[in-house]
């Protein structure tokens, strides 16, 4: 059966493949890098707690040292634009193939016995991932090869913040098991009055999107700002619709996602990609709309949440 052990395998072999190609061109650091986190995907089910321990440690002073990647030998601009007039509109196909296939996949593959029900949207998204390389080597004709190089060129153009979701998600559950949540609902009773269930709302909204902001992660930010204000404030001391609450919650927590440049999968790989002379330029034009949606879900969650 298809699960997450697979989708990890199939991470870890792409990184893994990164590795060996920077330690052919002699990217010692880059290539113990990126060998260090094909290493936590292939391997960190399996692990010790200490080996996982010293690889992330290995990772946070690599990334701060700095990586130092040797450039990726790539086409030329002329040669770009000549496959763009080649190709014409069919360059869209794999972008447009990731979310359709995701989508189907999601919708037929419930039931289905080779596929973990539980993770049935991330293996379709996996396929999908792997398709759209497929149609995109055989729209510009290239292998698998120039696949992987530009991989890593992409790769080596974000950098050590690559890392970063995955290494702040584990945060966000250390904090919780370290009874973080605990800290932050003592701390907003002792300093907020809680007597209305409004102000209760504010404080859950805001707080996911101040968290999500410092952790760069809404999902990190989830269990550590439920177990503080959501589960014992909204709905333990007010009664609040818990789907409601975790729902809105969550988009809330999004909101901080926009505006910091710890969401680097969402802020910093854009930059990268288009080559921005602003490395927060993208953070900057989506700052007026978070705050927009924070105030919408806010009052959104105030206005259904106490209504079962």
């Amino acid at each position: 059966m298809i699960g997450l052990d697979a989708l990890y395998l199939l991470t870890g072999a792409l990184f893994a493949a990164f590795a060996l190609q920077h330690a052919l061109a002699r990217s010692w650091r880059s290539a113990v890098f990126w060998g260090c986190f094909a290493a936590t995907m292939l391997g960190g089910s399996v692990f010790s707690d200490t080996v996982n321990g010293a690889l992330v440690i290995v990772l946070a002073v690599l990334g701060a040292a700095g990586l130092r990647p040797k450039p990726v030998k790539t086409t030329d601009l002329e040669t770009r634009q000549r496959s763009a007039a080649r190709s014409g509109n069919l360059l869209f196909l794999p972008a447009l193939a990731v979310p359709a296939i995701t989508l189907a996949g999601t919708l037929l593959l419930p039931g289905s016995r080779f596929v973990d029900a539980k993770q049935v949207t991330l293996v379709s998204l996996a396929l999908a991932s792997v398709v759209s390389l497929v149609l995109a080597m055989g729209i510009v004709r290239a292998g698998p090869y120039a696949a992987l190089s530009e991989g890593r060129r992409l790769v080596d153009s974000i950098g050590w913040a690559a890392v970063l979701p995955q290494l702040l998600a584990a945060l966000g559950g250390i904090f919780a098991a370290a009874g973080v949540g605990q800290v932050i609902a003592h701390l907003t009773t002792a300093y907020i009055p809680m007597t209305l269930p409004v102000v209760a709302v504010v404080a859950y909204t805001i707080g996911m999107a101040l968290f999500t902001f410092v952790m760069g992660n809404a999902f990190a930010a989830f269990p550590v700002m439920t177990a503080g204000i959501g589960l014992p404030l909204i709905v333990g001391k007010f009664g609040g619709d818990p789907v409601v609450m975790a729902a809105v919650g969550m988009l809330s927590g999004f909101c901080g996602t926009l505006m910091t440049p710890m969401a680097a999968n969402f802020n910093i790989v854009p930059a990268a990609v288009l080559d921005l002379k602003d490395r927060n330029g993208v953070i900057k034009v989506q700052i007026p709309t978070a705050l927009l949606l924070l105030a919408a879900n806010t009052t959104i969650m105030a206005i259904f949440v106490y209504h079962r």
